[in-house]
């Protein structure tokens, strides 16, 4: 007879009305195994929710949960809207298009919505933490909202971030050292203690080469960002994870790759 494995993990799924986006967003949590009402757990936030089967992000966390590898997060996977152009981006700026128009409004959702109805749900557990993480637009939404509010987020993850974002077009006299978005941001901002940041690239995320220096785009921006925190005051060694995927590509594949090692970067034991 062949016995198949329990799950270990409960997840749970719910629809959200939000004011501030005038839509329902879906929501589903992923619990830790045996959580009950009095457990701790960290609260990891994820955009593009809807992906987040494709990702196999069960199988991912049960797997790291058996081998006793993490420590109890509590993750909690937003779906993505009609206008998901829109809500993603910096809430700050727009880029060039005018896209992320919404990002203000979706950064209201997260705080004023998403994290008081995950406090309602769960009463009684304790949040150590709380992490945001995203993919491509996605990943850049969720680093400006843990920029921006990090007395509330202590930890990003950004797997092939938009951080392209930028405020001109590349014929509308275009500077990279003032015209991505995300860059200027942290740049005239400052130093937030305890932060960590967790970035990753593939070397197949796409063939663009803007400045033409046989780097393409999505890591040449990645690596520039880091250059930024660094420059800020933190530590590449203590604060800051880069992950480079060999034949990585923009891609739920490529991402599902990634996650387990940025799971074990924030809550390994």
């Amino acid at each position: 007879m062949t016995l198949t494995k329990q799950p270990i993990i409960r997840i749970n799924k719910y629809s959200l009305p939000s004011a501030y986006l005038n839509r329902t967003v879906r929501v589903v949590f992923y619990y830790p195994p045996a959580f009950g009402n009095q457990g701790k757990a960290s609260l990891l936030l994820i955009n593009d929710g809807q992906d987040m089967e494709k990702l196999s992000l069960e199988d991912i966390l049960s797997r790291l949960y058996r081998q006793n590898l993490i420590r109890p997060v509590f993750c909690a996977a937003i779906f993505c809207g009609e206008d998901r152009k829109n809500e993603y981006g910096t809430a700050g700026i727009s880029d060039y298009k005018g896209r992320g128009a919404k990002a203000g409004l979706y950064t209201r959702f997260i705080l004023e919505e998403l994290l008081p109805f995950i406090d309602k749900e769960n009463k009684g557990i304790a949040f150590v933490e709380k992490s945001f993480a995203g993919f491509s637009l996605g990943g850049l939404s969720a680093l400006d909202i843990v920029w921006n509010h990090s007395d509330v987020f202590s930890k990003a993850g950004v797997f092939s971030g938009s951080l392209w974002w930028r405020s001109k077009g590349l014929d509308e006299g275009y500077v990279e050292d003032r015209d991505r978005i995300m860059h200027a941001q942290i740049r005239a901002g400052v130093y937030h203690k305890g932060l960590k940041f967790f970035f990753e690239t593939g070397t197949l995320d796409e063939t663009c080469d803007r400045n033409n220096n046989g780097i393409i785009d999505s890591i040449d921006d990645t690596l520039g960002l880091i250059d930024e925190l660094v420059q800020k005051g933190y530590n590449k060694r203590s604060d800051i994870k880069y992950l480079e995927l060999k034949d990585g590509k923009h891609d739920v594949a490529t991402w599902a790759r990634a996650m387990p090692e940025f799971l074990k970067w924030g809550w390994g034991k």
